[in-house]
């Protein structure tokens, strides 16, 4: 049995990538199971609930036509879903001022995206793919540079001090430092401003606020959900202000994050045992060595099959000359 498991352990080393990518992949069919289980009971019953007072309202007002209604309700919610206002007093106001523009601008370069604004012109919609060609990798790069950094402050000085006045060893002083770190950004990220978006929209739950900053973070979308949907334009302003911050900060941090964690030994253990040797022997060559062999490899061609020199000197020149003997008088 031991002899077994160690075999089966060696193999699994062996192949640890086909593994991790059989095991995403049933992670993904497990999602996709879950999600469709949970969430179709919930959307059979909304649906049930509208075609039923759709019905009782055509029933108790015989003059509007059903076709005519329907339209203008498919209409009015696709306005509700822009936040375009049609049913209020406000429906006066542009949805794409300065502000909202900027708003669809940030999250469209960090690629999180959004509902609410989508160009309909095809001019904006030519405009917005060569200027998110540019834009997104722009982006990425600044925030990754921002990250860099930050990484000497938030990642190697505090490595450092406890190396220095703890006594502990690499390994161990970036293993607590990643954890102490993992710990702050969690509760700076999610809980803190959830609490906020409760204050702000107090018909929202705390998961329903939770949801929307996790969504936001990573990238997702914004879960359905608008800050701000029943606020005047001023307020509304400010939080999509304060989102794009927000986003933005939120972005510098987690990178930031993700580089601290990926300088731990273990993690840079278990990506080698992930990534096989090809990854442990190119880590393992610095650039100086390259460099190194670039210039060798320059000044000292090396052949990989042995070269024939024919010389083109005469064969009697090289011949050995005969010493001439000496005449006997």
């Amino acid at each position: 049995m031991a002899r077994l498991l160690s075999s089966l352990g060696l193999w699994c080393r062996v192949r640890a990538f086909p593994c991790l990518l059989l095991c995403y992949l049933l992670f993904i069919l497990l999602g996709g199971l879950v999600f469709s289980a949970v969430e179709r009971p919930v959307e059979q019953e909304l649906r049930l609930e509208a075609e039923e007072l759709l019905r009782s309202f055509l029933q108790e007002n015989p003059c509007v036509r059903g076709g005519r209604l329907v339209e203008l309700l498919g209409k009015a919610l696709s306005a509700h879903q822009r936040d375009v206002a049609v049913l209020k007093a406000d429906a006066g106001d542009r949805g794409y001022d300065f502000t909202s523009s900027l708003y669809f601008v940030i999250v469209t370069l960090t690629t999180m995206g959004s509902d609410s604004y989508t160009p309909t012109s095809e001019k904006a919609k030519l405009f917005c793919i060569f200027y998110c060609t540019l834009g997104i990798p722009l982006s990425l790069f600044l925030l990754t540079l921002l990250s860099s950094l930050l990484l000497p402050v938030v990642t190697h000085a505090p490595v450092l001090h406890l190396q220095r006045c703890w006594g502990l060893s690499y390994s161990r002083a970036a293993g607590v430092h990643a954890g102490l770190l993992s710990l702050l950004v969690l509760s700076l990220l999610f809980p803190l401003p959830a609490l906020l978006v409760c204050m702000v929209e107090p018909d929202w739950s705390f998961l329903d606020a939770l949801f929307f900053c996790f969504v936001i973070l990573s990238t997702v979308g914004q879960g359905g959900n608008s800050l701000g949907r029943s606020w005047g334009p001023a307020a509304k302003e400010t939080l999509q202000l304060l989102t794009m911050c927000y986003l933005l900060a939120g972005l510098v941090v987690i990178i930031t994050f993700k580089d601290t964690v990926l300088q731990v030994p273990r993690v840079c253990a278990v990506i080698r045992l992930f990534s096989g040797p090809q990854y442990a022997e190119l880590e393992g060559v610095h650039l100086s060595e390259l460099t190194l062999s670039e210039e060798i490899c320059e000044e000292e061609p090396h052949y990989s099959q042995s070269i024939c020199t024919v010389s083109s000197t005469p064969l009697e020149l090289m011949r050995p000359r005969s010493v001439p003997q000496r005449q006997k008088t």
